[in-house]
């Protein structure tokens, strides 16, 4: 198939098929994980967006059903430089191609996706087209693409957050995870440290939340602007102080808002697996999970015993915050990884002692 990948600037790619035969809107962005395609694929933070993965080849080790990160995909398109059509691994059950077909996803490969990234870099995220098919107009792209809106005023949250509430079964301490676009390895890494885990809907209240008698509520990372989900910023506001609440990605930023805060949307956002973070605590640095395109202004946050707990060494941005008196912290990276590093998995132990002293 033939296929072409626009941007709103008016720039164009021109490059070879797979996956699904269509056409999609959406805000590109790129990411540098070298491995985890399908964690990113199946990645709900990821809704509304068009991928491109900067390590040059993509889908070798094929698609197997272990590590979906969520019930379905929400990439709207998938760019890559090389795109392997026979994947080798002994846990690959379908090909890449096979599966974006299955979900309706359009992919490009066969461009320079070097320098598209630095496009993005230079210029910033910006909305585009994928379309695959034969007898593409290219100029009808380009006039189109214009009035593509980007993830402003959207409700990407609303959109890939669960219907119904479900629970993982264990021994114990409770913890409801409010699902904003919940990647399934923060339940499963929840669960495994034997915790009792309720999922539920990003738009359930603090009383219902409440009501379910959690020794600690999680908040979870998900798509879009933070600011659009109002919501969540009232129910956490209400929740602050009531019991112990860990944040993470969306959800850190959630937190910076309910606590008087202001986000403000990054240049090229940090989407990846290699990202260094320092703990200004213990003045380690870990190397992070990220995908977001927000950050919360520190100076913006009103309580003065709301501190920066970590930072990010590329650019300073805050990566962190925590509560001097109250159970209350969050990270803006992803501590249970898929993909990237387990670093900061210790983050989920901190979580641990808090419930505990305040089970005391």
């Amino acid at each position: 198939m033939e296929a072409i990948l626009v941007l709103e600037d008016g720039t164009v790619f021109e490059g070879n098929g797979f996956g699904a035969e269509a056409e999609n809107f959406g805000e590109v962005v790129f990411n540098t994980s070298m491995t985890g395609y399908q964690e990113i694929l199946t990645d709900p933070s990821y809704s509304g967006q068009i991928v491109t993965m900067t390590y040059p080849l993509i889908g070798n080790y094929g698609i197997n059903s272990e590590d979906f990160e969520s019930r379905m995909p929400f990439v709207l398109g998938f760019v890559v430089r090389e795109f392997c059509e026979y994947p080798s691994n002994w846990r690959s059950e379908k090909t890449v191609d096979q599966y974006l077909k299955e979900n309706r996803i359009p992919g490009i490969s066969g461009i320079d996706t070097r320098a598209l990234t630095r496009r993005l870099r230079n210029y910033g995220t910006m909305g585009g087209v994928i379309a695959t098919g034969e007898n593409i107009d290219i100029d009808d792209m380009k006039k189109r693409v214009l009035g593509h809106p980007n993830l402003m005023g959207s409700d990407h949250v609303l959109k890939v957050t669960i219907n119904e509430s479900y629970t993982m079964p264990n021994d114990g301490y409770r913890i409801v995870l409010m699902d904003f676009g919940a990647k399934l390895n923060i339940a499963r890494s929840l669960h495994h440290l034997g915790c009792d885990v309720v999922v539920v809907p990003a738009a359930t209240t603090a009383r219902e939340v409440l009501a379910l008698n959690p020794d600690g509520i999680m908040l979870s990372n998900g798509p879009g602007d933070p600011q659009d989900v109002d919501f969540a910023v009232k129910a956490v506001q209400e929740l602050i102080g009531k019991k112990p609440v860990f944040g993470i990605c969306l959800g850190h930023q959630i937190i910076g808002l309910a606590l008087g805060g202001s986000t403000y949307k990054l240049k090229f956002g940090h989407r990846g697996a290699n990202h260094p973070v320092k703990d200004l605590v213990t003045g380690r640095v870990h190397i992070t999970s990220q995908n977001h395109g927000f950050a919360v202004d520190a100076g913006s946050i009103p309580n003065k015993d709301v501190v920066v707990s970590h930072i990010n060494l590329n650019d300073n941005t805050v990566e962190g915050l925590k509560h001097k008196s109250l159970p209350l912290f969050s990270v803006q990276y992803h501590p249970e990884a898929s993909p990237g590093p387990w670093d900061s998995n210790y983050l989920f132990d901190h979580f641990m002692d808090l419930i505990k002293q305040e089970r005391r």
